[in-house]
């Protein structure tokens, strides 16, 4: 019997595939004005990563090569053979690991907010700490204080509205992810190797991940393309929405015309 994805995931539009994958502690819904947008000339699948939303958590101990393999499931239960991926944050370290184990599935794909690097040893003590206290405190706490800093605008309107979200994920799927990013490799010989293009998406005030820090990577790759987003930290899709979808629309335009 084939294996099943057990992935939820909403398929909106026509046209050439693109795959949204969400962020940590996000759903599919985090893509809604943009799949609403670009579903015009597009179709558009949106997932809830395996814990997230409507997805079933995977076992114990997991990698993020174990979710990369899911989403690659999903794609063949949909007879899909070519996509462009655009992964948000968590997001972009599964769609690394699904261009390490499927190249030929990407046409292209796009780092919104996200790194090829592994974990530094600082930001590893980090994770750990991130465990102990979910583990004392529980998940709400947690979300209350991590997804503010993530705006560069502390009034930005959006910010409650994620930290609900964010409440409702479950606490040994956000406890299993803080693992797999605590532990994942380093991804950037995916980065130089890949044939295709890789678009990155920076925040200018992106504390946890630099914009020289993407550019550096992009140095790395075969057909690299930078975008910064001004006062902006981690998360574009919210706080400069037009800006971020135009930079995607054009990454589109260009690479499905080639």
């Amino acid at each position: 019997m084939p294996e099943n994805s057990g992935i939820f995931y909403t398929d909106q539009g026509k046209g050439f595939p693109v795959l949204l994958i969400h962020g940590f502690c996000e759903t599919h819904e985090i893509w809604d004005s943009f799949s609403n947008r670009l579903s015009d000339n597009y179709r558009l699948i949106c997932i809830d990563l395996p814990g997230f939303g409507r997805s079933k958590l995977l076992p114990n101990g997991f990698s993020l090569a174990d979710v990369a393999s899911k989403i690659i499931v999903l794609l063949e239960e949909l007879k899909i053979e070519a996509c462009i991926s655009i992964g948000h944050s968590l997001g972009g370290y599964v769609s690394l690991a699904v261009a390490e184990q499927r190249p030929a599935i990407l046409k292209a794909f796009g780092l919104f907010h996200s790194t090829a690097y592994a974990d530094t040893a600082e930001r590893r003590v980090s994770r750990n700490k991130v465990i102990e206290f979910v583990s004392n405190r529980g998940v709400t706490p947690f979300i209350e204080s991590f997804i503010p800093p993530l705006f560069y605008n502390q009034s930005n309107p959006y910010i409650q509205s994620i930290v609900r979200l964010g409440s409702q994920t479950n606490r040994d799927t956000l406890l299993a992810y803080v693992m797999a990013m605590r532990d994942r490799p380093d991804s950037t010989f995916v980065v130089a190797h890949f044939e295709g293009a890789i678009l990155f998406i920076a925040g200018e005030w992106d504390a946890g991940i630099a914009v020289e820090s993407i550019k550096k990577q992009s140095e790395m790759a075969i057909r690299p393309t930078v975008c910064v987003l001004t006062n902006t930290a981690h998360m574009g899709m919210f706080e400069q929405p037009d800006e971020a979808i135009k930079y995607i629309q054009v990454f589109l335009q260009s690479e499905i015309r080639n």
